[in-house]
C-alpha cells in the first residue's frame, strides 16, 4: 500500500517529452507540477518524476535531500486522493514534480503541500 516501486517512476524519455511539450501545469509552492493523461496502456495507473534545479540547490546534497522528502510525501499520500481518484474515472496519469523553492524547508511543510498539490490534482483530473 505505502510503496513506491519502479513501475510508478517516470524514465521513459518518450514520456518526458510529451510531458513538457503537451502537458497542463499549474503551481502550487514550493512545487510546479507538469501533468498530462496518457492514452497509452502503462504498468502503473500514475507515474511521476521528481526533479529539484542545480541552479537553485548547487549541492548534490541538498538536492537529494529535497526529492527524498517530497518521494517520501508522496509515498505515504498518494493513496488516500490520487489512486482514488484514477481509479474511480479508470485513467492513467504521467506528472513531474519540479521543486521550485528557495530554500530548504522541513519535511512537514512538504508533506502538507503535498497532500494540497495531490488533492488540487485531483480536482483537475475529475474535470
Amino acid at each position: 500500500m505505502y510503496t513506491f516501486k519502479k513501475e510508478e517512476r517516470l524514465c521513459n524519455k518518450k514520456l518526458i517529452d510529451r510531458l513538457f511539450h503537451n502537458g497542463s501545469s499549474f503551481l502550487c509552492y514550493p512545487f510546479k507540477i507538469s501533468w498530462f493523461l496518457n492514452t497509452e496502456q502503462q504498468p502503473a495507473c500514475a507515474q511521476v518524476l521528481f526533479s529539484v534545479s542545480k541552479k537553485r540547490f548547487k549541492r548534490a546534497v541538498d538536492r537529494n535531500l529535497l526529492k527524498r522528502r517530497m518521494r517520501e510525501a508522496y509515498r505515504l499520500n498518494k493513496q488516500q486522493q490520487l489512486y482514488h481518484t484514477l481509479n474511480d474515472a479508470d485513467k492513467r496519469i504521467v506528472f513531474s514534480l519540479g521543486y521550485i523553492g528557495k530554500e530548504i524547508v522541513p519535511y512537514d511543510l512538504i508533506e502538507k503541500k503535498m497532500l494540497k498539490l495531490l488533492n488540487q490534482l485531483s480536482q483537475e483530473i475529475s474535470k
